[in-house]
C-alpha cells in the first residue's frame, strides 16, 4: 500500500539516495516528504509547524551536501523531522518522543547526521563556525551549514557568533530561514536579478579572476580585501536601495530567496557552496506550509497534539469531570489580578507569551507586557533595569532557559537586590521533550545566590499566594517555580492573600517517618500516604510542604529533627545541591543525627518519556515513595 502511497520516500534511506534522483524529481520527494510527517504527527503528536516550514530547504540541503562528511547543524529541532525521515529514521520515526524511542531534537548520540545539539536556540551559528575552523586546520574540504531561524536569531549567542564568524577564516553557510519577521524588503524583481546575479557561475568566476589578479599585484592585502569586500557591499547596496548587517559585517549575503522552490534553492547551494569565506543565505519560508490549519496558525500547530490529518481537527479528548487548569494559566489570569492592583507591576517574556501565558496579559495591557525575543539574559536585565527605576517586572522565563541567565541573575539583579519577580515556567520533568528541557537544575544553581528568596507552590492556590507575596513592597528578588502541566486543584480562585517568607507548612500528622517536600511533587507523597493508610501499612507518615527553599524554614526542621530519626526529602530537581543538600546541610551545621534519604533527579540527563514514566525513572512517584517508607520503617530497617 505505501508503494502506491509514495513513490519515492520507501527508497530513500539515507541521502546518498536521494542525491540519485534528477532535479526534476524532487518536488515529489517534497511532497511526500510532507505527506509522511503529516500523517505521522496525527497520531503521535510532536512539532508539526516548524517542520512543515523547511521541507523543501531539508531536501535541497542533502541534495546539495555530501551528509554526513559535510555537516548542516539545525538550530532548534523543531524543524528537523524531515532530517530525521531522510537519514534512515523513516520506520522508526514513529516512535519519536516516545520512551526509548528516537529523540525529540537531533542528538550525535543518535545519528551521525546530527551534527550537534539543538534544543535551545542561537547555538547553530557558533557551533558550525567551530567545525568550519576545525575542518580548516584539519585541512579538509568539508563544507559547514547553519540553518538559523529569524526568532533565533534575535539570541544574543547569534550575534557573538556572527561577529566571531566575520574575523576567522572559514568558508561556512549560514541560511537563515525567515518565516515571520521581515529583515529585508519584500522579493521582488530587483532582488530575484541580485540573487541571480551574485549567484551565477560566470559573475563569480569573473570576481575570483579579478580577485587573483589584484592578489598577485599585491592589491589583496588582508586590510584591502574588506576595503573590497565592503566596496563590492556597498555596490550591492546602492543597487537594492538598502543595507543589511550582515554585508556590514563582512558577510557575504545572498537573497531572499523563496525557501518552498527546491529546484531554485538547489541552483543557489549548488552555485554559493564553493564560495569560500562566510555567506548567508535568506530565505521565505511558511511555517505548517502545505496543511491548510497549521498555515492559518503556527502558533497552535507548533505542538497541535493529535489531529485528524484529512480534517484538520484537533483531538482533544472531553474529560468526565473538571480538570485543574494549567499552572501557566494560573500564572497568567493572577498576573492581571495583581497587575490591576499594582500599576507599577510589568510583564516581560523571552519569546514565550503563549507558552507561559502572559498573553493574558498582552492582551488586556498590551502596553505593560514585553515579548523581547528569544534572549533570556536580556529578559533579565531589561528586567533588572525596569526594576531599578521604580516597576516591578515579573519576568517569566522557562526553568532550563534560564540557566542561559545565570551571569545577569547574579550581576544585574542579585547584588543589586532589585524588587523582581522571576517565574521559572516548565520546571522539574517535561516529558517528551527531553533532557534539552527539562528544568532540573534550577534549584541547585540558584540556591547559593545572596539575596534571593527562591519558592515552589504546592498547588494552583499557593501559586497565587507566593505572587501576591512576591509583588510586596521590598522583596528583592523573588523566584517562583513551577511545573509544566495541570495541577490538582479545581477551584483555584482563592484570596490573594500573603504568605510569610520562609515559612512551610505540615499536610499530615504523622509519628514514624517525615516526608519533606517543596513544590507540586508533593502531591506524589500525598498519594503514596494516602495508599499506605489505605491498606493498613500501620506506618504513620508526617508530610511537610516546605514551600521556601531559601531561606529555608529553619523552625520547622528543628521541630523535624526533634521529633524523627529518619526523614525522607522529596523535589523534582537534582538531589545535588537542591533540598534534600540543604536539609543535609541543616542537619550537620546543627548536630542533629537524622538520616536523611533524598529523592530528586540523579546525576544523569533524563531521556524522553512521558512524566509519569521519568517520575517513576527517578524514583520520586507515589508508589517508589511508598515502597521506600515502607523499607525504612519495616521490620528489618533497624
Amino acid at each position: 500500500m505505501e508503494q502506491k502511497e509514495f513513490r519515492f520516500l520507501p527508497h530513500i534511506q539515507c541521502p546518498a539516495d536521494l542525491r540519485k534522483l534528477s532535479v526534476d524529481q524532487l518536488p515529489a520527494v517534497c511532497d511526500e516528504l510532507r505527506r509522511d510527517i503529516i500523517k505521522e504527527l496525527s497520531v503521535n503528536p510532536g512539532h508539526l509547524a516548524s517542520s512543515l516550514g523547511v521541507v523543501e530547504l531539508t531536501v535541497a540541503l542533502h541534495y546539495c551536501y555530501d551528509t554526513p562528511f559535510d555537516r548542516i547543524v539545525w538550530d532548534v529541532g523543531h524543524q528537523a523531522y524531515g532530517h530525521k525521515i531522510l537519514t534512515g529514521r523513516r520506520d522508526q520515526f514513529y516512535t519519536n518522543r516516545k520512551q526509548g524511542g528516537i529523540r525529540p531534537f537531533p542528538s550525535p548520540e543518535e545519528s551521525e547526521y546530527d551534527t550537534f545539539s539543538c534544543g535551545h536556540a542561537s547555538n547553530s551559528i557558533s557551533a558550525a563556525l567551530g567545525m568550519a575552523v576545525a575542518a580548516h586546520l584539519h585541512g579538509e574540504d568539508r563544507k559547514v551549514v547553519a540553518v538559523i531561524g529569524d526568532g533565533a536569531m534575535s539570541g544574543g549567542l547569534a550575534f557573538e557568533g556572527l561577529n566571531n564568524a566575520s574575523e576567522t577564516p572559514n568558508d561556512m553557510l549560514i541560511i537563515l530561514n525567515d518565516n515571520d519577521m521581515s529583515i529585508d524588503n519584500s522579493v521582488g524583481g530587483m532582488r530575484q536579478y541580485l540573487l541571480r546575479i551574485t549567484t551565477n557561475p560566470t559573475y563569480n568566476s569573473l570576481r575570483f579572476k579579478i580577485a587573483n589578479k589584484l592578489s598577485r599585484i599585491g592589491w589583496l592585502s588582508d586590510k584591502r580585501k574588506k576595503g573590497i569586500l565592503r566596496f563590492n557591499n556597498s555596490m550591492k547596496s546602492l543597487l537594492a536601495r538598502q543595507q543589511n548587517i550582515f554585508e556590514g559585517m563582512d558577510i557575504r549575503y545572498f537573497g531572499p530567496a523563496d525557501g518552498h522552490d527546491v529546484v531554485e534553492l538547489v541552483r543557489v547551494l549548488q552555485a554559493i557552496k564553493s564560495m569560500k569565506g562566510p555567506k548567508l543565505l535568506h530565505i521565505h519560508t511558511i511555517k505548517g506550509k502545505g496543511y491548510a490549519p497549521a498555515e492559518e496558525d503556527a502558533i497552535v500547530w507548533h505542538s497541535p497534539g493529535k489531529f485528524d490529518e484529512d480534517t484538520g481537527q484537533r483531538l482533544c479528548s472531553a474529560p468526565d469531570c473538571p480538570v485543574p487548569p494549567r499552572f501557566q494559566d494560573v500564572f497568567g489570569e493572577t498576573l492581571v489580578e495583581l497587575a490591576r492592583q499594582n500599576p507599577q507591576i510589568v510583564g516581560v517574556t523571552p519569546a514565550m507569551p503563549t507558552g507561559c501565558s502572559m498573553n493574558i496579559m498582552m492582551k488586556a495591557m498590551p502596553d505593560r507586557c514585553f515579548d523581547v525575543g528569544i534572549a533570556e539574559g536580556h529578559a533579565v536585565t531589561f528586567s533588572g533595569g525596569m526594576a531599578k527605576d521604580g516597576l516591578l517586572p515579573f519576568c517569566n522565563i522557562y526553568s532550563s532557559f534560564a540557566q542561559r541567565a545565570y551571569d545577569n541573575i547574579i550581576h544585574d539583579v542579585a547584588i543589586l537586590r532589585l524588587n523582581l519577580v522571576l517565574c521559572l515556567d516548565r520546571a522539574g520533568l517535561v516529558g517528551e521533550d527531553g533532557p534539552t528541557h527539562h528544568g532540573a537544575f534550577d534549584f541547585a544553581y540558584l540556591r547559593p545566590i545572596p539575596n534571593l528568596t527562591i519558592a515552589s507552590p504546592y498547588d494552583e492556590t499557593e501559586l497565587r499566594r507566593l505572587m501576591y507575596t512576591a509583588q510586596l513592597p521590598d522583596r528583592g528578588p523573588f523566584v517562583i517555580r513551577y511545573p509544566r502541566g495541570n495541577g490538582s486543584v479545581v477551584d483555584w480562585r482563592c484570596p490573594l492573600t500573603s504568605v510569610e517568607v520562609g515559612t512551610g507548612r505540615l499536610l499530615h500528622e504523622g509519628s514514624d517517618i517525615a516526608i519533606l517536600s517543596i513544590g507540586p511533587i508533593g502531591t506524589q507523597a500525598a498519594m503514596a500516604i494516602h495508599a499506605l493508610e489505605g491498606e493498613g501499612s500501620g506506618v504513620s507518615v508526617a508530610h511537610y510542604d516546605m514551600r521556601f527553599l531559601k531561606p529555608v524554614d529553619e523552625k520547622m526542621l528543628h521541630e523535624v529533627a526533634r521529633r524523627f530519626t529518619q526523614v525522607i526529602t522529596l523535589e523534582d530537581g537534582v538531589v545535588s545541591g537542591g533540598l534534600g543538600s540543604c536539609v543535609l546541610e541543616f542537619m550537620a551545621d546543627h548536630g542533629y543525627d537524622v538520616r536523611v534519604h533524598r529523592l530528586g533527579l540523579p546525576d544523569a540527563f533524563i531521556p524522553h518519556a512521558t512524566v509519569e514514566q521519568q517520575q517513576k525513572a527517578c524514583h520520586i512517584d507515589a508508589a517508589s515513595i511508598r515502597s521506600l517508607v515502607l523499607q525504612l520503617t519495616g521490620p528489618s530497617a533497624g
